[in-house]
């Protein structure tokens, strides 16, 4: 196939190299910079768990990148989803499949009901994370971490569910699970609940730039914290029919951890890998993306249901205090979305469109 990838960023980078050795012809396009210039003149070097050297083509512009793609993939920063998107919403023509990857904040029904106003019949899968686990190691290069054992894809409309499954499995391989609707895509990533506390609670270290192994500053008082907001984080789930595994779960399956409690969870992820180290950036993606797309948009859905949330309010307005930052303001999907004195019915019925 065709596919178009918006974003050079380590899992722009490391998707191109997996479908360029799988035989599909790749374009990627760099929306904010021309960080993937070097691939004008050399091979994507891949690392890891793929070894491979293969070409890929840069894109200009997001209207060439469109052109004539079977696919596109969204992989860039969930803070930058909406303007990518609005880029994209021009150039898109009936029968492209969007991979979303990874969906946040509702951002794949805001590409969907964009184009459907435009009058352009589009499919689009919404992954709860990313396929893979890369880092960009130099201009044209990729080191691949992992690819996903199971990853969870929503579909919009429904009833296109089994061909967005059989695309996403051709590409990436048969890892994937169906998941209900994009809200509970949306609501399977556990990275909010986790990020925030371990950020805020750890955050003269950042400040320093100290090397800290994450799991080892996971300690018990954090992970009691990060357990209220992954209670609350269900509990609105359930408040919209949806059930998502709770973050134990989720490490069991993700790190084949054994432990029951979170803390332990951590202390045996720290014995089994010692990493990763935990950020040393203020500008963390940890609380600048997790905390608008994540809780700040839990707590809409939680008005909106009428689920109280105290734990998520409390560490959304700590990032507030911390960092100075409006993170309410800094998400722009809410808006868009109508997610603010909507009812629980009619979000339903927007996430289950046919």
């Amino acid at each position: 196939m065709k596919i178009g990838i918006a974003g050079s960023g380590g899992i722009g980078y490391a998707s191109a190299a997996w479908l360029a050795h799988g035989g599909h012809e790749v374009r990627i396009w760099s929306p904010r910079n021309d960080s993937a210039a070097a691939l004008r003149d050399a091979p994507l070097q891949c690392e890891g768990v793929l070894q491979a050297q293969v070409t890929v083509r840069v894109a200009p512009t997001a209207a060439a990148l469109v052109d004539g793609a079977d696919v596109l993939i969204v992989a860039v920063p969930v803070n930058g989803h909406k303007a990518v998107m609005d880029a994209l919403l021009p150039h898109l023509a009936s029968g492209q499949t969007v991979i979303v990857s990874s969906v946040a904040s509702l951002s794949a029904l805001y590409l969907f009901e964009q184009a459907r106003a435009r009058g352009v019949d589009i499919t689009v899968a919404g992954m709860g994370t990313t396929a893979l686990t890369a880092r960009r190691s130099g201009p044209a290069q990729v080191k691949v971490m992992t690819r996903r054992t199971e990853l969870g894809v929503s579909t919009l409309p429904l009833s296109r569910a089994d061909a967005a499954m059989e695309t996403v499995r051709s590409l990436f391989g048969d890892v994937f699970v169906p998941e209900a609707n994009c809200l509970a895509s949306t609501l399977v990533n556990i990275n909010p609940v986790a990020h925030g506390p371990l950020a805020l609670f750890n955050w003269t270290r950042i400040e320093r730039a100290e090397n800290w192994p994450q799991y080892h500053y996971m300690t018990p008082t954090v992970a009691r914290v990060i357990e209220q907001l992954d209670a609350e984080r269900k509990a609105l789930a359930a408040a919209f029919g949806l059930q998502v595994r709770s973050i134990e779960a989720h490490f069991a399956k993700s790190f084949g951890t054994t432990s029951a409690t979170l803390a332990d969870i951590a202390a045996e992820l720290h014995a089994k890998r010692g990493g990763p180290p935990g950020p040393t950036d203020t500008g963390t993606r940890f609380l600048a993306e997790d905390v608008p797309f994540g809780l700040v948009f839990n707590l809409a859905l939680g008005a909106c249901a009428g689920v109280a949330m105290p734990a998520t309010r409390s560490i959304v307005e700590m990032a507030c205090l911390v960092t100075g930052r409006d993170y309410a303001a800094e998400n722009d999907l809410v808006a868009p979305l109508r997610i603010d004195g909507a009812t629980p019915q009619a979000l339903l019925a927007r996430v289950n469109a046919r």
